[in-house]
């Protein structure tokens, strides 16, 4: 899933945005792993199971 080309860098609200475009398409059960990058060298990762 990607959403950067509808809009650009939107750094900590990437991912609420991305499930947001994406929520129809998830069903109960779905494994999802999150990477992000942020300035310099800070980044996160998530492993979630979507449940709704």
């Amino acid at each position: 899933m990607k959403n950067i080309e509808y809009y650009g860098n939107t750094t900590a609200a990437t991912l609420p945005l991305l499930l947001f475009d994406y929520e129809s398409k998830l069903k109960p059960g779905d494994k999802l792993i999150f990477a992000a990058f942020g300035g310099g060298f800070t980044w996160g990762a998530a492993y979630l199971t979507w449940a709704y």
